[in-house]
C-alpha cells in the first residue's frame, strides 16, 4: 500500500504557482494562517480560500452557515465577501477553538455578522428550523460526518442555494485504493459514500473540483 501524498491532488509546482501569483493575505488572516500551521489546526488551503471569497461574491447570500469554524478563518473570509447585512452561523464543536475563532472575528471587525455557536453540528443541525433556510452552506467539519449531515444540508438550503464542500478528495485517497493509509480507511469510505450522495441527489446539481484538497459545489434545483 502506498502512503498517501500530500500534494496528491495538485502537484506541487502547480500549487506553488498558484500561491505566488494569487493575492496576499492581510495582517490578520497571515498571522491566522501562522497560528493554525504551528498548532496543527486544519484550515481552508489558500485555493479553497479564493474560491470560497469569489463564489460568496457571485451567491451573495444573505445567510450562511459554515459547518467546521476552527478558528474562524472561513468564517472571516466569507463575511467580508458578503455584503454588508449578511449573516454567518457557524458551528465548532471543540470549546477552546470556539473561543479562539470569537476572539478572530471580534479581530476583524465582524461579531455582529458571525455568529459562533460551539455544538457538535451533526446533531445541531437537526434542530435549526427550515424558515432559517440558508442560501449558502460551506462543509469543512469532520469528514467522517459529511454523509450524515447531508440531508440536514439540503432540508436547510433554500432552492438556488450553493452547498460547498472541502477535503472530498482527502490528499487523493478518495479517487485511488493504493494511496489509502490504513488509519485513513473509515473516514476514505465515508468520504466516497458522501460523494455518492452527493452526486446523486434528485435535488442537487454537483460539480468535484481538484482544487485545493477537493471540493464540491452543489446547486439546489
Amino acid at each position: 500500500m502506498t502512503e498517501y501524498d500530500k500534494d496528491a491532488v495538485v502537484p506541487r509546482y502547480i500549487t506553488r504557482w498558484l500561491r505566488e501569483n494569487a493575492p496576499q493575505s492581510d495582517a490578520l488572516l497571515s498571522e491566522m494562517e501562522k497560528y493554525a500551521a504551528l498548532n496543527n489546526i486544519p484550515i481552508a488551503q489558500p485555493e479553497t480560500a479564493r474560491f470560497l471569497s469569489v463564489i460568496t461574491r457571485l451567491a451573495k447570500p444573505k445567510r450562511m452557515l459554515e459547518i467546521g469554524t476552527a478558528i474562524g478563518y472561513s468564517a472571516i473570509i466569507a463575511a467580508r465577501s458578503m455584503d454588508g447585512d449578511g449573516k454567518i452561523l457557524t458551528i465548532e464543536y471543540d470549546a477552546p477553538t470556539a473561543v479562539t475563532a470569537r476572539r478572530n472575528i471580534k479581530l476583524a471587525g465582524l461579531s455582529d455578522r458571525v455568529e459562533v455557536v460551539c455544538a457538535d453540528a451533526k446533531d445541531y443541525l437537526s434542530y435549526i428550523d427550515e424558515d432559517e433556510c440558508m442560501d449558502m452552506i460551506f462543509l469543512d467539519g469532520p469528514k467522517a460526518h459529511y454523509v450524515y449531515m447531508l440531508d440536514d444540508c439540503v432540508r436547510l438550503l433554500r432552492r438556488g442555494g450553493v452547498l460547498i464542500s472541502d477535503n472530498v478528495l482527502y490528499k487523493g485517497m478518495t479517487a485511488d485504493d493504493a494511496h489509502v493509509a490504513r488509519r485513513k480507511i473509515t473516514i476514505v469510505g465515508r468520504l466516497r459514500e458522501y460523494i455518492a450522495a452527493l452526486t446523486r441527489h434528485p435535488e442537487l446539481d454537483t460539480a468535484l473540483l481538484p482544487l485545493g484538497d477537493g471540493v464540491t459545489i452543489s446547486v439546489k434545483i
